[in-house]
């Protein structure tokens, strides 16, 4: 039950019936008609901007119109109060019988309740693609946190989605883990090794080393390069992706599919190669030309020409400059392999790209949205999500660098140090444009400050509230089905009773509005202020004795309260999962 559809549903209606009796013209645009909280709770139940926005193609004043609107509304008896606000704010106060309709329906619908049919087809989320060069970072877990927790919230809205891993195994610096692994191989075979500049000198390839010496014993070591290097680098790749999906395995993290970037051009005989395909479409659309580009603004870099090239005529669809396809030796740029790969999303189906990115990547934004069309013919659309920085401190500190990797924290190493729930829950606590202070000290606090236990705890609240119903009043049916059929909700009338189910009738429209935005952050901001109003409601129970949730002389309130309760954790539950994210039954 989604009361904000429900009453744009009636508030729609209600716009039809002045326009039959004249009051508005025929034809309005309502597009940008939106019914959504108030800003300020005092004010109502709903708001509406549908006055504000509709005046002036109406040509009226937009309270007068406002006003009419409401004269409209107050002859729903659900909605008991309608009132104008402002330069044409339409604010709406319903029955408390709408709120006790949401609460019953958590109730029947359990965490299931809130999740949409959202419109739109397939959705492809690429997200992590770490280098399968070594350890992830914990700036990879954030971009890995964001794009699985994102992948839930459209699949929660109703979107088909598919969680895809991109495989950098075709550039040169899977050539430099190579020689690095090959170093190691020869140090597990008794050498000493000096790693020179420009290979990975991390600890985290020993264990390669030391593996391929099993498998292969001394044979490689009077091989040339270009014999061993093949066999070396596929077995490092291989080596480098286990750990990886080991690490997003103890995040929770998983894909559906891991696309390797060799196979765009057919590498080792694996289908055909898609760039030289691309190119082809490209040249049959007449979007491929031999030019020049101007030189860059700014201080010309080193590996500048100035030179006829092979370009994409990307900027009619929105880019800067047009893109080269091409470099000078005739091997294709990696613009041309990312144009490749983005068209065999599009062709696998996919409606709507989503690449989850790094900060550094905001470069590329504009000229892929332009591939993107350009290859699709407008029929898919791609939109970056670019991830900021992680600072990682302790008390404040920053953190030293991993031994282990020899440059910096490895995810791993702060998965054991605070735990999976903590790292998913913080780094969504924040936008992922914003920059990111992850504390490691505070974030395994116990208090109202580490939102994360904040919020578990509200949900293991819910559990401990039955238990204690359960000893308090022994043979009392507490089961959700039971509470749904018979608790009398209309006893529920303390502000902060109803400030709770006001929350919970906002989870749908919360869900549904950070699915369209692509921001699961409002999932997690939602969660810290359900959850504490439910904190808070506790307290002032410990105060007032007629407002404790369970009270066995008094079972009706027990029972409204409790049904009110188990709705809240419900929608507590489903809010964690979204962000994937247990949801504790007590606290340790």
């Amino acid at each position: 039950m989604n009361i904000f559809a429900l009453f744009e549903t009636r508030l729609r209606e209600a716009l039809e019936a002045l326009t039959r009796s004249g009051a508005l013209p025929a034809g309005l645009d309502l597009s940008r008609v939106l019914v959504e909280p108030p800003r300020d709770p005092s004010h109502g139940d709903l708001a509406t901007n549908a006055a504000l926005v509709l005046a002036k193609d109406a040509r009226q004043n937009p309270k007068v119109l406002g006003e009419a609107l409401a004269a409209e509304l107050r002859r729903d008896p659900r909605i008991v109060e309608a009132s104008v606000a402002g330069p044409g704010f339409l604010n709406l106060r319903l029955a408390p019988e709408i709120f006790q309709e949401v609460v019953r329906a958590v109730l029947r619908d359990g965490e299931a309740f809130g999740r949409g049919q959202m419109p739109g087809g397939p959705v492809n989320i690429e997200y992590v693609s770490a280098n399968p060069t070594g350890p992830m970072h914990v700036g990879h877990g954030r971009g890995a946190v964001f794009g699985d927790a994102l992948a839930n919230l459209l699949a929660a809205a109703g979107r088909d989605v598919t969680r895809e891993y991109y495989i950098n195994d075709a550039g040169a610096q899977v050539d430099v883990l190579a020689r690095s692994a090959f170093l190691r191989y020869r140090e597990a075979l008794g050498e000493t090794i000096t790693i020179p500049d420009g290979l990975y000198p991390g600890d985290y390839l020993k264990p390669v080393g030391e593996a391929l010496a099993a498998a292969q014993g001394r044979a490689l070591l009077d091989q040339p390069e270009a014999t061993w290097l093949p066999l070396v680098r596929r077995f490092a790749i291989d080596a480098m992706m286990d750990m990886i999906r080991a690490d997003l395995a103890a995040i929770g993290i998983r894909h559906d599919v891991f696309f390797s970037e060799a196979t765009l051009q057919g590498a080792g005989g694996q289908g055909d190669n898609k760039v030289a395909a691309l190119l082809d479409a490209l040249r049959e659309k007449g979007l491929v030309y031999e030019g020049r580009l101007p030189p860059p603004k700014g201080q010309l870099p080193e590996d500048w020409e100035d030179r006829e090239q092979t370009l994409f005529r990307s900027t009619p669809f929105g880019d800067d400059v047009d893109r080269p396809l091409l470099k000078s030796d005739g091997s294709y740029t990696y613009f041309a392999s990312d144009i490749a790969y983005h068209r065999d999303k599009w062709l696998r189906g996919a409606s709507e790209l989503i690449d989850v990115l790094g900060a550094d990547h905001g470069g590329y934004v504009k000229r892929m949205q332009a591939a993107v069309t350009a290859v699709s013919d407008g029929q898919a659309r791609l939109d970056v999500k670019l991830c900021q920085l992680v600072r990682l401190l302790r008390a404040g500190e920053p953190v030293k660098m991993s031994k282990r990797a020899g440059e910096f924290v490895t995810l791993r190493e702060v998965i054991d140090e605070v735990g999976r729930d903590a790292i998913r829950f913080m780094m969504l606590y924040r936008k992922n444009d914003a920059t990111l202070d992850f504390d490691l000290a505070k974030v395994v606090e116990q208090s109202k400050d580490n939102p994360v236990f904040y919020v578990q705890y509200g949900h293991a609240r819910r559990h401990s509230v039955l238990r204690q119903a359960r000893e308090a009043m022994p043979g009392e049916d507490v089961s959700r089905e039971s509470l749904c059929a018979d608790a009398d909700l209309s006893v529920l009338t303390d502000p902060g009773e109803i400030e709770m189910m006001r929350l919970i009738a906002q989870y749908p429209r919360v869900l549904e509005s950070a699915a369209a935005a692509h921001e699961p952050h409002r999932i997690a901001f939602y969660l810290y202020e359900t959850a504490s109003s439910l904190h808070s409601f506790w307290n002032k129970g410990k105060d007032l004795p007629q407002l404790r949730i369970v009270n066995p002389t008094d079972r009706k309130s027990t029972r409204a309260r409790l049904a009110l309760v188990e709705a809240l954790g419900c929608v507590l539950a489903s809010g964690l999962a979204v962000l994937g994210v247990s949801a504790p039954d007590e606290m340790r």
